[in-house]
């Protein structure tokens, strides 16, 4: 299934987001995961692609499970930073022999001490966009910042580049992580404004553990609204409550969403089926499962 299909309505969808194993030997556990994240009744999962390549040999293994094992839409990532155009023809093989139809083109963080761009490889996933256009008839997405991309001078020259994204093919976007849910809408107003009408999945990130928070905060640069950080000083030193506590937020968050229009969420897991899980179990009667 092409994932316009779905997020071209109103109808709500929460979709899961997986990672691949660094190792072989790992496999049969992250299986295991994806059945139980796939017993959850998802509208689709997406399976990423490791920034350094380390991880990206298991992405098509893990969408195919995905799709063909559990009968769930899947969305393969692909990254200009950790591939040539050669290893994304490879992939995109692969993907075709699969009958994956959905990518989700992204540039990827920069490997640590790498020379990036290498000379005649992608700069930007415009780039790659246009390429997997040219390449087959997938349905492709796009990432977006709704607090503007960290490298970029303002989110006004973000948003510049984010439509020529979407100008290069791409038919959905999926934002970054955000805590405050007045940043999206703030975003989505800007990006309609610019000329940006396709589908926009909010993408909500579960903290369960106080040292997410900092992390998070270093790696991304997101706002962290003080009535986050009051919970997260409260419950941090409690594992099990700052748990409930985070699977609480991020379901308020996502009632928030979809109750002021915003149909469309995406779930960072980190892999962990119960979190997903435990949202899901509060929106029971907001999400109605395919």
């Amino acid at each position: 299934m092409r994932l316009t299909e779905l997020l071209d309505s109103e109808k709500v969808t929460i979709s899961c987001e997986l990672f691949p194993p660094k190792k072989g030997a790992q496999l049969a556990d992250y299986r295991r995961v994806v059945g139980e994240m796939a017993a959850l009744k998802p509208a689709y999962m997406s399976v990423t692609y490791g920034a350094t390549g380390g991880t990206s040999d298991y992405t098509v293994e893990l969408a195919d499970e995905v799709r063909n094992k559990n009968n769930i839409p899947a969305l393969a990532h692909l990254t200009c930073a950790s591939s040539t155009r050669e290893k994304v023809a490879q992939v995109i093989a692969e993907l075709k022999e699969k009958k994956i139809e959905n990518i989700l083109a992204l540039r990827g963080d920069i490997p640590e001490h790498a020379d990036f761009p290498l000379p005649g490889q992608y700069h930007h996933a415009s780039e790659l966009i246009a390429d997997i256009k040219a390449q087959g008839d997938f349905c492709i997405g796009g990432a977006c910042y709704p607090e503007g991309h960290p490298e970029s001078a303002s989110v006004r020259e973000d948003l510049i580049h984010l439509k020529e994204k979407v100008d290069a093919g791409c038919e959905f976007l999926t934002t970054q992580m955000f805590f405050d849910n007045h940043i999206l809408y703030n975003f989505l107003y800007k990006a309609l404004k610019i000329g940006i009408t396709v589908p926009i999945v909010a993408g909500i990130m579960p903290v369960t553990n106080a040292a997410q928070v900092k992390r998070i905060v270093s790696l991304s640069g997101n706002s962290v609204p003080p009535r986050f950080l009051a919970i997260v000083d409260r419950f941090g030193g409690n594992p099990a409550a700052m748990r409930q506590a985070g699977i609480a937020y991020a379901a308020e968050q996502i009632i928030d969403l979809i109750a002021n229009g915003v149909s469309h969420v995406h779930i960072y897991t980190m892999n962990k089926p119960d979190v997903a899980g435990a949202i899901l179990e509060q929106l029971s009667e907001i999400y109605v499962r395919p």
